[in-house]
């Protein structure tokens, strides 16, 4: 059984994202309206995505603009807070994804059940937040030190914001993250929402078979078929969403014409 199969029960699996509004400490969040404003806005994204029948949860601090290499006590806190405030009425498996901390990522999914992190574990990448040069050795040292084994990394490989230190193409990076040791790959466009590029998830698909590869933004209704056709799954946030707007709250029936067409395009794409 795949990686994927095993996490979500199908092959190709529609992850959604769970947008928690600002957190405690970045300039965005909302003092007054506080930590319930965060859990009723996730409470709501919640009840619209299972009723559209997507497979997985991914939870994420995407407000928390300007972003950070590492994040805070109080964003771990926070994020750990709202999980375990709605983890009773999900139905699904989730991951966590606090940008751009690996660590505190896996520290809340270990905290809280979950069953993956998206984060950047390889490579040198310099970017608008600085240079971003994780310690892999040092992050997998951590997963097993804290009992995280079980949770699944999936390693974006091409971040947003960012581009790569060097020369080496997507498919000499998907082959050495995986021979490193990642779960899965995931591929970005350049910004939130903006489009992952078809090729190079082509060429990461191409250069590792075995492993998992997932679109990781910007994948659309009109657009699914065509991702599907090459990555083994893909994370969905923005076009979910009214209006098609990251900070929005998710349109139900944007989430169910979504998951309409995915349904008609994964029975007709091999697995």
């Amino acid at each position: 059984m795949s990686l994927l199969h095993r996490l979500f029960g199908v092959d190709k699996p529609i992850i959604a994202m769970l947008h928690l509004p600002a957190m405690p400490g970045r300039p965005r969040h909302d003092r007054a309206a506080g930590m319930g404003h965060l859990v009723d806005t996730v409470s709501r994204d919640i009840d619209a995505l299972q009723h559209a029948g997507v497979d997985g949860f991914l939870f994420c601090n995407e407000a928390d603009l300007p972003y950070r290499i590492g994040v805070g006590p109080e964003a771990v806190a926070g994020m750990a807070a709202v999980i375990g405030q709605v983890r009773s009425t999900l139905t699904l498996p989730f991951g966590v994804n606090l940008v751009w901390d690996p660590l505190a990522s896996l520290a809340v999914a270990r905290a809280t059940g979950a069953a993956f992190v998206r984060e950047v574990f390889t490579g040198v990448f310099e970017s608008d937040l600085g240079l971003m040069h994780p310690d892999f050795g040092a992050i997998a040292a951590y997963r097993q030190q804290i009992g995280a084994e079980s949770v699944a990394l999936f390693s974006n490989i091409t971040p947003e914001f960012a581009s790569t230190i060097g020369t080496r193409s997507v498919a000499e990076r998907a082959h050495s993250a995986t021979y490193l040791g990642v779960d899965a790959i995931l591929i970005s466009g350049q910004l939130t929402g903006t489009s992952t590029s078809v090729r190079e998830l082509l060429e990461a698909k191409t250069a590792v078979p075995e492993m998992p590869v997932l679109a990781n933004t910007g994948v659309r209704e009109d657009t699914i078929d065509e991702i599907l056709a090459i990555a083994d799954g893909v994370l969905v946030g923005t076009s979910l969403k009214r209006d098609g707007v990251t900070w929005n709250s998710v349109d139900p029936e944007r989430a169910d014409r979504f998951m309409a067409v995915v349904q008609r395009v994964r029975g007709a794409v091999p697995v």
